[in-house]
């Protein structure tokens, strides 16, 4: 069972494709890792072993007989909770849906993943709506760190990506509006795409609007990639998606990691000019890009040159909360997370005006990124100025701010951007905890970010090291 969770998507299609083992046989290991590994990250809101070696074993019938479905047939695959699956409730952590509602309807992550022969594991955990930074909501509670189950998971994607060091899925479906995707890889260790806006069609549009994107959460880089090339498969169903131009991304990082940097333009900032880094996150962070220059990258240190966007997307991001409670009467309200009820009714103030500047500041910015990367074909910065903090919180304790994005400042400039934005682990603090690096590429290259994240990956491999809780023969339950 340990071999099976530990494999990549990539591993394991290899294996089905020699018959060294079945779909059967890695669907039932996993749903074993994760009734042993839950109970102590509450990564899982939704199992359904019956529905899951259902899938199974209509992949184990395919390779039989020589008709495999696609990029990813029998590859398990956990979904975060903000997705519509026709077989499942979607309740966005809140008791305000009804779940009979959300029934029969594909988002077009699924879809995708449907029409390429996955294997769904369950439902994982998000904040009410996917409002905040790190994940528990007033259904499931709080989800915990794979690496220090007193720590965050981060979020909002927090169940997605607890559950992929634990070997519960080696791939995950994951949302990110101001870093929901990348924050909780960076907590985390493992690997997290915000692609380009408009890459991945996302539907029902996200109350955050243009600031959303829907992305994959994986072990590896290059099952990153291969993932990419099911998510962004056409969905005419979200009007912001971008034409298909039938990127192969899993083609795209073939190579040594010399050819893979080879001719690219690199900036780092390790601060972005405004932002205090935690020495030791620094410190890592650099270590990381040394170790792009050994290879021969061409690493130029330098800010990109803009001021904290952070009351802009406070206004957009927020704006969006508000509106995703534009219909939700006092009675409902009062079922919520207070803090979400908070922020929205505070937001429902702003005026048009206050809303129209922000709008402003985002193009600004849009136009400087821009012209920045006339220069530089990646930048280069932390994911997160710190480690992970103490679960159950949405800030630090002892933090000047009580607000989650006043942590995040490396991850919301580029939901602004809809650049394409990827999380790589790059090391541990002294405590053990998580560090992650990110690469930011311009709008629609999100080959070339992977390129480098593959790169990095495969001459600074940390793969091979898993939480303690993963080795354990018995897990210890979640604390309350």
């Amino acid at each position: 069972m340990n071999d099976f969770v530990a494999m990549t998507a990539l591993e394991l299609l290899q294996g089905y494709r020699d018959k060294s083992f079945s779909p059967v046989e890695v669907a039932e290991a996993q749903l074993q890792q994760i009734e042993r590994c839950n109970p102590a990250v509450n990564a899982f809101n939704l199992v359904d072993p019956e529905t899951t070696l259902e899938f199974a074993r209509a992949s184990g019938q395919r390779y039989q007989s020589g008709e495999v479905r696609g990029q990813l047939d029998g590859v398990p695959v956990a979904i975060k909770d903000v997705f519509l699956t026709p077989m499942w409730p979607t309740l966005k952590g809140s008791k305000t849906i009804d779940p009979a509602s959300t029934l029969n309807k594909s988002a077009p992550a699924v879809a995708a993943l449907e029409r390429n022969g996955y294997v769904p594991l369950g439902k994982t955990t998000t904040p009410e709506f996917g409002w905040k930074g790190v994940t528990d909501n007033p259904i499931d509670g709080v989800t915990r760190n794979p690496w220090n189950p007193e720590k965050t998971a981060g979020g909002s994607s927090g169940g997605s990506a607890a559950a992929v060091p634990l070997g519960m899925g080696p791939l995950a479906l994951g949302t990110d509006a101001g870093g929901s995707i990348r924050i909780p890889a960076g907590f985390c260790g493992h690997v997290g795409l915000k692609p380009s806006f408009g890459e991945v069609p996302h539907w029902p549009a996200s109350p955050f609007g243009t600031l959303a994107h829907a992305g994959p959460m994986t072990w590896t880089v290059a099952d990153c990639a291969l993932m990419m090339n099911v998510l962004s498969e056409m969905d005419e169903r979200d009007t912001n998606a971008i034409p298909r131009r039938g990127i192969d991304y899993l083609a795209a990082i073939h190579g040594e990691p010399q050819q893979l940097l080879k001719g690219l333009k690199i900036a780092f900032s390790a601060t972005l000019g405004y932002v205090e880094v935690e020495p030791q996150v620094e410190q890592t962070v650099r270590a990381a890009v040394q170790q792009l220059q050994a290879l021969g990258a061409d690493v130029v240190e330098v800010a990109p040159g803009f001021d904290d966007p952070l009351a802009a997307f406070g206004h957009l991001f927020y704006g969006g909360a508000a509106n995703a409670l534009r219909d939700i009467g006092k009675r409902q309200r009062a079922l919520m997370d207070p803090q979400l009820v908070s922020v929205s009714e505070k937001a429902a103030q702003l005026s048009m005006l206050d809303y129209l500047g922000a709008v402003n500041e985002r193009m600004a910015l849009c136009e400087r990124m821009v012209n920045f990367h006339r220069r530089y074909d990646l930048l280069l910065t932390p994911t997160l100025p710190i480690t992970a903090f103490k679960a159950g919180r949405e800030v630090p304790e002892d933090w000047p701010s009580t607000r989650w994005p006043s942590w995040t400042p490396f991850t919301y400039p580029f939901n602004l951007t809809g650049q394409p934005a990827l999380s790589v682990p790059c090391g541990f603090s002294t405590d053990g905890l998580p560090i992650g690096l990110q690469i930011v590429g311009r709008r629609f290259e999100d080959a070339t970010v992977l390129r480098a994240g593959q790169a990095y990956q495969l001459a600074a491999p940390l793969t091979d090291r898993r939480p303690q809780l993963f080795h354990e023969k018995t897990a210890r339950g979640a604390q309350a």
